[in-house]
């Protein structure tokens, strides 16, 4: 199985330096080649625009912490994808962006029944170096569930 991992992140990784990262996320979209850490935790890119991307995730009783509520760390990932998917977007072929501060707001707990969560990660500064970013996350409702921040920097691929 992690050889099948593997191969995946190989394949995606040469995409990944040859594309700018608009392209990347739109090719992602259209194929099942997603990343061995969101095939993980159930997440997928199912928007990107300039500046703006759309994550999905499904929770699943394999992230439950021992209250039986999602564990706080699935909701950070899928706030840090969103917003990194975001900065992405601004990013020309050769270039990536790392993390560099993750804020996290949970406003609702989660559970397995709370359904599929999309996490809404918008640019709000594109610096030459860093960028920073917010996101929602919210059910089909629109009912908000957590919120936060990121600053990013950016590096050569």
């Amino acid at each position: 199985m992690i050889e099948d991992y593997n191969a995946q992140a190989k394949a995606v990784n040469e995409d990944f330096k040859a594309l700018t990262g608009l392209e990347f996320l739109r090719k992602t979209m259209q194929s099942k080649n997603q990343s061995p850490m969101a095939h993980l935790m159930n997440l997928r890119v199912i928007t990107a625009q300039d500046g703006m991307a759309q994550i999905q995730g499904e929770p699943s009783e394999k992230f439950y912490n021992p209250m039986m509520r999602v564990h706080g760390g699935f909701i950070a990932t899928l706030i840090d994808s969103a917003l990194g998917c975001a900065v992405l977007t601004k990013m020309s072929a050769g270039v990536g962006v790392g993390t560099v501060s993750l804020s996290v707001n949970f406003v609702r707990k989660i559970e397995v029944a709370t359904g599929s969560l999309v996490a809404s990660g918008t640019v709000l500064h594109a610096g030459r170096t860093m960028l920073t970013a917010e996101c929602k996350v919210a059910d089909a409702a629109g009912v908000l569930y957590a919120h936060g921040t990121g600053t990013f920097l950016v590096y050569p691929k």
